[in-house]
């Protein structure tokens, strides 16, 4: 599985808020910031403060996408993020 925030880029430029702003009203290292770029994982607690400073839920900021259509449709059988029944 892949991490995407591209919800949240989108959601920040809706807010005409820049991810520098974001990172420093959060309070979050600019390496932290610099993983989110990268699509990488972030913990829990960084992503409530993102959560709770644009006042939306973490469906609205992230999403897990597989890496390949062969996962995709078994994601899409399964009804659930790993693919298992």
């Amino acid at each position: 599985m892949t991490i995407s925030y591209d919800k949240l880029w989108k959601l920040l430029i809706d807010k005409k808020m820049s991810k520098a702003e974001l990172r420093k009203e959060i309070g979050i290292a600019p390496n932290t910031m610099t993983r989110l770029r990268k699509g990488e994982e972030v913990s829990l607690t960084v992503l409530n403060k993102i959560c709770c400073a644009l006042d939306v839920n973490i469906g609205d900021v992230m999403e897990f996408l597989p890496d390949n259509p062969v996962a995709n449709e078994q994601v899409e059988e399964a009804g659930c993020l790993d693919g298992q029944k």
